[in-house]
């Protein structure tokens, strides 16, 4: 059983990409675990659009190639819209980061199970032509992962394994609107955030 749990992990991510990129945030509980550690303009919350960062982010990316961008995917996201995944290394943008953080579960839902131990999401990642691919299990490792994955050249994928969580403390929800999150978005890529 891994010793990392999903803020422990966002915090890592967002400390070792800095504040200069922009970041695409799963629906459920990644975004609000961004939103409560960092909410700014350049971060784009999904609401209701599972399965679609990868997609997301590619569009970001492709049309702001000097911009890191950074995805942060739960595994039941990945699973859901793998499909990205082949797009995303055919196009090949040296400026998107794709992280699936996994806790083989779909926690906003009640902790169902995913079937996410069961597939090797960072084999799939390699096989479809991302050039770095890789998966970390621990505190440790990850720490020791973050340099490598973040000096990378894109399209590059990270798994972080996580244990899954009842979520019994209080930490609010995204509550900017989609049009707000889409507006405030678009501002921070322009540089107007």
């Amino acid at each position: 059983m891994t010793d990392l749990v999903c803020r422990t992990a966002v915090e890592a991510l967002l400390e070792a990409f800095g504040p200069d990129c922009s970041y695409l945030c799963a629906n459920g509980y990644i975004s609000r675990e961004v939103y409560n550690l960092s909410d700014k303009p350049e971060h784009f919350y999904m609401l209701g659009s599972m399965g679609l960062g990868g997609s997301i982010a590619l569009g970001c990316a492709l049309a702001q190639p000097e911009r890191k961008i950074v995805v942060l995917d739960g595994d039941g996201n990945v699973l859901m819209g793998m499909g990205a995944m082949c797009l995303i290394a055919s196009q090949k943008p040296k400026n998107l980061w794709h992280v699936c953080i996994d806790n083989g579960v779909y926690a906003s839902t009640g902790n169902q199970p995913t079937v996410a131990p069961d597939v090797s999401i960072e084999g799939i990642a390699a096989a479809a032509g991302y050039p770095y691919s890789a998966d970390v299990d621990s505190a440790a490792a990850l720490q020791s992962a973050l340099p490598g994955f973040v000096a990378a050249e894109g399209p590059a994928f990270l798994r972080v394994r996580i244990a899954p969580e009842d979520h019994p403390r209080e930490f609010a929800r995204v509550h900017h609107t989609p049009p707000e999150i889409h507006a405030r978005f678009a501002g921070g890529l322009r540089g107007e955030s």
